[in-house]
């Protein structure tokens, strides 16, 4: 199977560049499925339902959340009556919707998708991701109901996502970072079999500040004082992410492939 995963989109040059160009790249990259992290798309903070049904449209299979999962007030109904949404697992215990579903490829085949928070240099403490998790893969064994499982680990740290990496070799096919909108350089497989890369980086415009538009962040770096509100920057975006293939038997991963479309950074392409 190729599964294909992009980082947080990235207010309204995110989403446009999600609707101008994915359907093609999943022909391109000849994708079996497509998960996208969606929790900055609505002007960089959560994601509205219309936006979520847009991402659906350009053609996303499933679109994760993250700390920003409820900024937007709408999404508490929303992900009740879309299951597509997955939110993160360990968010508060009364928030709505769910934070790993299954999922069915156009051939059948079952991926199971995961998210989780993380703790470290979070502004509020979410639950344990670690036990989270292994309550979630205990009962999917990877090659079992699920031919494919990947795991959005969404938080600060690159340790923290590291040791998330680690903790699911072997049981999942995909641990793929989100949260920092920076891309790394260290897609792998690990020992197991489990594809990893520390962050996927953003689907949004990389002249910015992590996908805002300079000015005011700059200000206040220089001289620590607010003058107005982040907004994000609307350039021509860059399509950020991972490809994973994997092996529908097993569930492990057989190659990962650094995915960079358009925009400024230098491109990353599967297919070449």
């Amino acid at each position: 199977m190729r599964i294909l995963f992009l980082g947080d989109v990235m207010g309204r040059a995110g989403r446009a560049a999600v609707a101008e160009r994915l359907a093609e790249l999943r022909t391109r990259w000849r994708v079996d499925f497509c998960i996208v992290n969606g929790e900055n798309a609505s002007n960089g903070a959560g994601l509205t339902g219309d936006h979520a049904k847009a991402l659906f449209e350009a053609g996303a299979d499933c679109v994760t959340l993250g700390d920003h999962a409820f900024d937007q007030k709408d999404m508490l109904q929303a992900i009740e009556s879309e299951t597509r949404i997955v939110r993160p697992l360990n968010f508060a215990k009364g928030a709505p919707g769910r934070g790993h579903r299954l999922f069915t490829d156009a051939r059948g085949r079952k991926v199971l998708v995961v998210q989780v928070l993380g703790q470290v240099f979070m502004k509020r403490p979410f639950d344990d991701p670690f036990s989270a998790v292994e309550t979630v893969l205990k009962a999917h064994p990877l090659g079992g109901q699920a031919q494919a499982i990947v795991l959005d680990m969404h938080c600060e740290a690159t340790s923290e996502k590291m040791a998330m990496g680690h903790f699911c070799d072997g049981r999942a096919s995909l641990v793929v970072g989100t949260h920092t909108h920076v891309p790394t350089a260290d897609a792998q497989v690990l020992p197991g079999g489990t594809g990893y890369l520390t962050d996927a980086g953003m689907c949004g415009d990389y002249d910015s500040v992590i996908g805002m538009d300079k000015t005011e962040p700059l200000r206040r770096f220089i001289t620590g004082m607010p003058k107005g509100r982040f907004q994000p920057a609307l350039g021509d975006a860059t399509l950020s992410g991972v490809l994973v293939e994997t092996d529908d038997r097993t569930g492990r991963a057989t190659a990962v492939h650094m995915v960079r479309d358009g925009g400024r950074l230098m491109p990353g392409d599967p297919s070449a």
